[in-house]
Order: C-alpha cells, then sequence, then structure tokens
C-alpha cells in the first residue's frame, strides 16, 4: 500500500493510504494559505485534535459532503453528533483501535480545546497512525512534553510538528522534540498562517540536520512526500 502525505497549511494533513483518505483539523475556509477547498477536499475519515475553530474547522460541511467517519475524543464526538453528524468513532488519549487501513491511537497534547460555541471540548490530543509498517506522528497542537520520548520508542518514519511558536512549540522546543522522538523524517507545520506564528521553516530544517539525523521536509501548501 502506498502512502501519500500531503500539507494543505496550518496542521491540516490528508494521508492517502492506497485509496483510502485520512484528513486531520480540516481548516481550510478562512485560512489564507489553504491550498484545497472544503467543496474538494477528499476524505474518508476526518480525524478532529481539539476543539479550536482553526483545527475543527470544516469538519462538519466535509463530513456531510463526504461521508467520511469523524474520529474525535468523546467530549467533540458528542458535540458534533449535536450538529446532526452520525458517522462517528470516540476515541480518547492512550486508546487506539484498528481500522481496516491501519491502526490510530490517541496521544497526550499540551494545549486547550474549548469548541466554537466556547463548550468544553475534553482533552486535546495528537494522532499516532500505524499503516502497514509505517509510523506516523501528527503532534498537533502542542507544547514540548517529555513524554515524546515514549511516543519515539515507537520507531516513526514521519512525525509533523508545529513550530510556529506563540500557541505551540516554536523552533527551539520543535528542534528538542525532534532529538526526543527521533524520527526518520519530520515535517514541520503550524507557522506562517497568521502573523503572530511567522517563521522560517528552511533555517529550522538547516539546525534540525546539523544537530540530529533526522531529514526534514519543507513543504508548500499542498505538496506532499511519498512514504
Amino acid at each position: 500500500m502506498s502512502i501519500r502525505v500531503t500539507w494543505y497549511s496550518h496542521a491540516c494533513i490528508l494521508i492517502q493510504a492506497g485509496d483510502t483518505h485520512l484528513l486531520i483539523d480540516p481548516f481550510l475556509s478562512g485560512n489564507p494559505l489553504a491550498a484545497v477547498s472544503a467543496d474538494a477536499v477528499p476524505a474518508d475519515y476526518i480525524f478532529v485534535s481539539h476543539g479550536h475553530g482553526d483545527h475543527l474547522g470544516d469538519t462538519v460541511q466535509i463530513a456531510q459532503r463526504t461521508g467520511a467517519t469523524v474520529v474525535s475524543n468523546f467530549e467533540i464526538h458528542n458535540w458534533l453528533a449535536g450538529q446532526g453528524l452520525s458517522n462517528l468513532h470516540p476515541q480518547h488519549i492512550g486508546g487506539g483501535f484498528d481500522y481496516p487501513w491501519g491502526r490510530a491511537k490517541l496521544t497526550i497534547a499540551q494545549h486547550g480545546s474549548a469548541l466554537p460555541d466556547g463548550s468544553y471540548g475534553g482533552n486535546p490530543c495528537g494522532f499516532l497512525f500505524t499503516i502497514q509498517n509505517k509510523k506516523i506522528y501528527h503532534a498537533c497542537d502542542t507544547g514540548l512534553f517529555y513524554d515524546m520520548k515514549l511516543i519515539g520508542e515507537e520507531g516513526l518514519d514521519l512525525a509533523i510538528l508545529p513550530i510556529g511558536d506563540n500557541f505551540t512549540m516554536g523552533p527551539d522546543d520543535g528542534l528538542r522534540a525532534v532529538k526526543l522522538l527521533e524520527p526518520r523524517q519530520v515535517v514541520p507545520i503550524h507557522y506562517d498562517t497568521f502573523d503572530v506564528i511567522k517563521q522560517d521553516p528552511v533555517a529550522w530544517k538547516k539546525r534540525v540536520e546539523a544537530e540530529t539525523s533526522t531529514e526534514v521536509t519543507v513543504l508548500q501548501p499542498g505538496e506532499h512526500i511519498d512514504l
């Protein structure tokens, strides 16, 4: 099974595993850097890391259009059910589930998770995907935490890490995260969408590759890598 990972900007990632499309944090409408529209992006599964509008994004609209299964924590699951969605699968931190295409486990993330209407969104999370023999960790919105070392012990083929600072890890903590995770490859995300998270990903790439054995791939919105 071929695996293609596309970055649509911010934290929105599409993992194509064979004929299955896994869409993560689809903030597209209102995103000045989005490389695809909510009306066009494919999705068989949608993973929502937390309730903030720039991550929950267009989940409801895309799920209604595609019939995708939405995976989230139990609190967001209940909120989405209240928005009229029924094809939902709740998980929670530390829990994994075997899907037809592979396995998804929810990891901790150090962040917040209020929903757009102010209601409680439960604990934020990251995602650890196992697809065939490949391991992909999408950290989503998080600060640095030492348990990343435990996630790294899984043997990561790819880590997807925020470097924007202000709301998440910045470049310094992003580098420390790479050292804890020790992935084969890393893709930086969650930068440049807004002025307050402007960063230089090429400079970060040079730092990471000078201090670790990890290969950094800097993507432009809409670009992809194959695993």
